[in-house]
């Protein structure tokens, strides 16, 4: 399977589901008036701006989806994008809105649960203007999970409406389906975007546990847009698709919404269908650091939500303090000033970003495995190699000598077998690799991977280390390397790059663990080599390793080299190529509450390091009492 692109004609023979047949009548009757007779229908509604040749450009856009839907839920690709206009998250029922006539991604949920049967359908909206259509349309319904961010600055932005604020969480049976993501400032960088992935969105994600994952991708909250006046660098969708692609077994749909700088849109249009390729995310400029302002919409929206989520109610949401509502005692937020507040965590001018190439080279290996023997029972897909080549005898035995572990035979091997593959890896040739070596070598062998990554061009190097492994005691205190020891005795954070904490017993503390911890530790790090160590009693199954490989693969360009003992079961050193080549791992199906114990560790590390590491700076656990 692959990514579908969908743009041709063919959808004009699409039925369109709507159900309001007037106001489909109505559109279509633009085909035949007269420049006067369009411009007082335009006039009816708020920024629409009719042609005759809408209503056949719209029934275009909605087909499009509806065939990118078939195509990902058939199994035909697993994933795509739809290059459509008219955009359609700000259409209703019966009124077009803000150039939108008919609402694509609405359209597209309700085919997908009518024809395909879906039951939980998530819908991310990164449109810089609120989707208020596609809230309207699902605000009772618990089938659709809608979250939007977009520019609000309380109230004073368009389309001017109190129910794009955070605490519109829906009605009915649809209370806590709808997050609402209100930025007050301009400036939103790619630190303040991450953040609100990590600590928002993704636990309710998980949680909800989608079949498919519909995305309303404006790329007006891009850096350049005169609309959004974010600063959100085109690299940065590729992460954010690349976190959305762990869902819902990687069956997304992208639809085209708003974008009006053509240079940003072009860019960000190609990292995202990069990324639903399966090609690595780019790093990430500038230094991951979300602004006050941001903290405080991504607090108040988790306060929103906290009654409505297992997953937020151990959490400390209340509100940070904000500014008193604007509003107006008519309704109507007073107007907004040119430019807006500036979040004051912006990165650098867009002109100097949008001139630096966003598309990177891929290497002609996207991963490499290297066995100490073949395994017969291996199952890999057709562009993943099994590795034959090894390093030179005496480079492998003087990188073995401090180690009594590595002198027998098989660990020597072992040895140069993944000494070989990480020059690949730090060259450029190999994207991704996995290697094995044996559980009595494994600490030494994981010593060597790190002295030699950091002495062959590794600047900042992020190693992962699950079960009975402990930081090599030689290794520098130089801020090169950051360990993180998940499966250790007890939560500590020696320093703030020697963090260790127990493996969570449940799957809920394993996602909040990685979603509040070890993602926002990585991302501020920004390493551009990242080790992976299933060590001795790691206790991992192999879904929940999958998911950790799959999240860490967003960092360093997709560099991960994942260490396993030789004693591992082949299905596991299975689907873990398979995620590091860039399919979406298994799901952990339905996700469970964290135990005390995983949350009170997650709440003391987070309260030891949040001051170093800024990207953990969204809400904070509640005293256990």
């Amino acid at each position: 399977m692959g990514t579908a692109l969908v743009y041709h004609e063919d959808m004009t023979a699409t039925r369109l589901l709507w159900d309001d047949p007037e106001y489909v009548s109505l559109v279509r009757k633009t085909q035949v008036l007269g420049e006067e007779e369009l411009q007082v229908l335009s006039g009816q509604f708020d920024a629409i701006y009719f042609h005759p040749s809408t209503f056949h450009c719209a029934r275009l856009a909605a087909g499009a989806g509806l065939q990118l839907v078939d195509a990902v839920l058939t199994g035909a690709v697993q994933n795509g994008l739809a290059l459509v206009r008219p955009p359609g998250h700000h259409s209703q029922r019966a009124a077009a809105n803000g150039f939108c006539v008919f609402n694509n991604v609405a359209i597209a949920a309700a085919y997908a649960k009518q024809k395909h049967g879906l039951h939980r359908i998530l819908i991310v909206d990164w449109d810089v203007h609120h989707g208020q259509g596609i809230q309207y349309l699902f605000e009772d319904d618990p089938s659709v999970l809608y979250f939007s961010w977009h520019r609000y600055e309380h109230g004073r932005f368009w389309p001017f409406l109190r129910e794009s604020d955070a605490d519109a969480v829906g009605r009915g049976q649809g209370l806590g389906f709808t997050v609402n993501l209100p930025w007050n400032q301009v400036g939103m960088g790619n630190a303040d975007y991450v953040a609100a992935f990590l600590h928002l969105l993704l636990p309710l994600a998980f949680e909800f546990d989608p079949e498919l994952v519909l995305v309303s991708a404006g790329f007006d909250s891009a850096i350049g847009d005169p609309e959004g006046q974010m600063q959100a660098t085109p690299e940065c969708f590729a992460h954010l698709t690349h976190l959305l692609q762990v869902l819902a077994g990687g069956r997304v749909c992208a639809m085209l919404e708003g974008g009006y700088h053509l240079e940003s849109l072009a860019e960000s249009v190609c990292m995202t269908v990069q990324t639903l390729l399966g090609d690595p995310a780019p790093p990430l400029s500038g230094l991951m650091v979300p602004c006050q302002s941001a903290l405080e919409s991504i607090q108040s929206a988790r306060a929103a939500q906290a009654p409505y989520w297992k997953s937020l109610q151990l959490q400390d949401v209340t509100p940070v303090p904000t500014s008193p509502s604007t509003h107006s005692p008519e309704g109507r937020p007073p107007p907004l000033l040119p430019g807006g507040p500036m979040c004051k965590a912006a990165v650098p001018a867009p002109s100097s970003l949008l001139d630096q190439p966003c598309l990177c080279p891929a290497p002609s290996v996207r991963t490499t495995v290297a066995l100490t023997a073949p395994d017969i029972t291996l199952v890999l897909p057709p562009d993943v190699i099994q590795q034959e080549g090894s390093a030179l005898r005496e480079e492998t035995e003087a990188w073995a000598r401090p180690h009594e572990s590595l002198a027998r035979e098989e660990a020597l091997t072992a040895l140069g077998k993944l000494l070989y593959l990480l020059d690949g890896m730090l060259d450029g040739q190999v994207n991704s690799g996995i290697a094995a070596t044996p559980a009595s070598a494994a600490a030494a062998t994981l010593d060597v991977a790190i002295q030699r990554g950091l002495s062959h061009g590794a600047q900042r190097l992020l190693c992962v280390a699950l079960g009975q492994l402990d930081r090599p005691p030689d290794l520098a205190h130089d801020g090169r390397t950051l360990w993180l020891n998940i499966g250790g005795k007890e939560a500590a954070a020696l320093s703030m790059f020697h963090v260790s904490t127990p493996l969570p017993v449940m799957t809920g503390g394993f996602l909040s663990c990685i979603l509040g911890l070890v993602l926002p530790l990585a991302y501020g790090f920004q390493p551009d080599l990242v080790l992976v160590a299933l060590g001795p009693g790691h206790g991992l199954q192999g879904p929940h390793a999958a998911l950790l490989a799959a999240m860490l693969r967003g960092l360093a360009g997709g560099r991960v080299l994942a260490l396993l003992e030789e004693d591992s079961t082949p299905q596991l050193a299975g689907i873990l190529a398979r995620v590091l080549r860039g399919e979406a791992p298994p799901s952990l199906g339905p996700s469970s509450v964290a135990s005390p114990e995983d949350v009170q560790a997650l709440m003391y590390l987070r309260g030891q390091l949040e001051p170093q590491w800024k990207m953990l700076q969204v809400g904070a656990f509640m005293p256990q009492k």
